[in-house]
């Protein structure tokens, strides 16, 4: 098993927008997000630590703006925390290792998937293919991706 970290090299490589999305909590703007149509098999994991976050086969088109998911890969790697800013009351979705700014989870996913939507910024992911999984060391993980599309 891996073991991951908050990776002050990845933080220095960051794009600006990767910048304020994980380490300052911002929101890219909604329909912008790299991986908003992504509909490659593969994994989605933190873009600073490398943890392993959420797989293509649970991922959905839930009309938000933001790659919406049912459910983590890992749970152990989601950190569930009460955000109260902007005067609303919301679940932010962080990642453990990293401490990196994922979005948020809601109540209004599929019903027939668990009904929570991940809605997640694209600027704080990084996508491995499925094909590459195994090389990047992900290939525990190949069992929950799914060539659905």
């Amino acid at each position: 098993m891996s073991t991951y970290r908050k990776d002050p090299d990845a933080i220095a490589n960051l794009t600006p927008e990767q910048y304020r999305v994980t380490q300052e909590s911002a929101t890219e703007r909604a329909g912008t997000g790299e991986y908003l149509d992504n509909k490659e098999p593969g994994i989605y994991v933190d873009i600073v630590s490398g943890e392993p976050l959420f797989a293509s086969s649970d991922k959905y088109e839930s009309g938000c703006g933001w790659p919406s998911f049912t459910k983590p890969i890992e749970p152990a790697h989601i950190n569930e925390l009460r955000d109260s800013s902007y005067g609303m009351i919301r679940t932010e979705v962080r990642s453990v290792h990293g401490d990196s700014h994922l979005g948020h989870v809601f109540p209004d996913g599929p019903p027939d998937r668990g009904g929570l939507r991940y809605c997640i910024n694209s600027a704080s992911l990084r996508f491995i293919p499925r094909d590459r999984m195994e090389a990047e060391g992900y290939g525990a993980y190949l069992d929950q991706v799914e060539d659905v599309r």
